[in-house]
């Protein structure tokens, strides 16, 4: 099994959950947030929705500059949008990583705004904090803003406090 087969099969067991929590966001409350310093949960829903879509970014190129490409966020407007974006960013993840070879994993990848470099590191390490573990900090995140709307919390890697079993 290579690396990328090994991501994959991290991010399809991990989708599942993430599909759960995006499909009960409250869409009435996409502009609640439980602090000021804090995103709305539509900003929260939208960034877990997108994700994914950075396994690309990472895999396929050297570097991201937002200088050159300023961050534009998701905003959806349903929980079926949410999950369909989510989705196409699943499947294109899925083609790049069947094939991606072990061999460019360790290749550098940079993020960076000009001539500010947040950091240059081997694309696995890429992959594991700023796709995967990131991703899961964020989901984690909307399980609390759920908990707080007092929204049924769905079970991630077993019962939640919601469901019964």
């Amino acid at each position: 099994m290579t690396k990328a087969q090994i991501f994959l099969a991290e991010i399809q067991q991990e989708a599942k959950a993430t599909r759960k929590a995006l499909e009960v966001v409250p869409m009435d409350k996409l502009g609640w947030k439980p602090h000021e310093k804090s995103m709305t949960l539509g900003q929260l829903a939208g960034h877990v929705a997108e994700i994914p879509g950075w396994v690309d970014m990472t895999l396929n190129r050297d570097e991201l500059d937002f200088e050159k490409e300023p961050y534009v966020p998701f905003k959806p407007t349903t929980n079926e949008e949410l999950v369909t974006f989510m989705d196409q960013h699943l499947e294109k993840a899925t083609e790049i990583l069947n094939t991606f070879p072990d061999a460019q994993m360790g290749d550098g990848w940079t993020m960076r705004s000009g001539e500010q470099v947040y950091f240059t590191l081997p694309k696995e390490v890429v992959m594991r904090t700023w796709c995967l573990n990131h991703w899961y900090h964020h989901r984690a995140q909307l399980g609390v803003y759920l908990r707080l709307l007092d929204i049924a919390v769905p079970p991630t890697y077993g019962p939640s406090a919601d469901t019964k079993g």
